[in-house]
């Protein structure tokens, strides 16, 4: 029966209802776009902002999430962590601003299974767990993931929510409404569906991550680098559309 699902899904322009992605912990770095250049999909441009080439780490939490549109017990809440980088396609005059993910880590087997084989994505279970602390004035998040060592993300931040700024920074981590995927000589889109979400003023942060050990030698230059920047993204329900291939 998942089988048969699975197969429906990938024949189907199916969307995932009632998925929520939580309190979005956002680290910013600056990279050399020619990096990038071999991990682009066909048909698509790097992306930059101000004349900087971005790449983000993004740790958060999925909340009411469905599996091949079914909720499935223990796999409805969970951690995600991922390594993303921003492009766009031109499709007549409309260009579609969307991300390319190096990595997407998960804590489920099955979560991963289900993403790479209807994504094709590069996605890969490892142990993970996180913390949420509230007060009055503020409240701490905080991500951890376990390769041969733990890795995290903490960020405190007032707990008073902002409404997004336009042109601003956050807008364009945020505003990339499609995902695009390399696979093979392929390239496959997909649309994810939310509103402009709302962001924290960050406090401060602490990042303790390996990037080659992660992400491989070429992402090996953000462990010298201060981040351009740290966010914290409220969130909200989202909708994924099934993904179309291109070329």
């Amino acid at each position: 029966m998942f089988k048969q699902s699975l197969i429906n899904l990938k024949t189907k322009n199916y969307e995932f209802p009632e998925s929520r992605m939580a309190k979005l912990a956002i680290v910013n770095y600056e990279i050399d776009p020619r990096i990038l250049i071999k991990y682009l999909p066909t048909g698509t441009e790097l992306d930059f902002y101000k004349g900087k080439c971005y790449v983000s780490l993004i740790g958060f939490m999925f909340l009411n999430t469905k599996l091949l549109g079914l909720p499935i017990p223990f796999h409805r809440n969970f951690e995600e962590v991922n390594l993303r980088f921003y492009v766009k396609k031109k499709e007549g005059n409309e260009w579609k601003r969307g991300v390319v993910f190096i990595k997407e880590i998960v804590p489920k087997p099955a979560l991963s299974f289900v993403a790479n084989s209807i994504y094709q994505e590069h996605y890969e279970t490892m142990r993970m767990k996180n913390q949420i602390h509230h007060n009055q004035n503020d409240f701490m998040i905080k991500y951890s993931w376990k390769g041969k060592n733990w890795h995290f993300i903490e960020i405190t931040a007032e707990n008073n929510a902002l409404t997004m700024e336009n042109d601003s920074e956050f807008e364009f981590i945020t505003e990339h409404y499609y995902g695009f995927t390399k696979s093979l000589n392929k390239t496959s889109e997909y649309q994810v569906c939310h509103p402009k979400w709302d962001w924290y003023n960050v406090k401060n942060y602490h990042i303790e991550i390996c990037f080659h050990k992660m992400y491989g030698n070429d992402f090996e230059c953000l462990n010298h680098q201060e981040p351009l920047s740290v966010m914290l993204a409220e969130g909200s329900e989202i909708i994924v559309k099934t993904k179309k291939y291109l070329v």
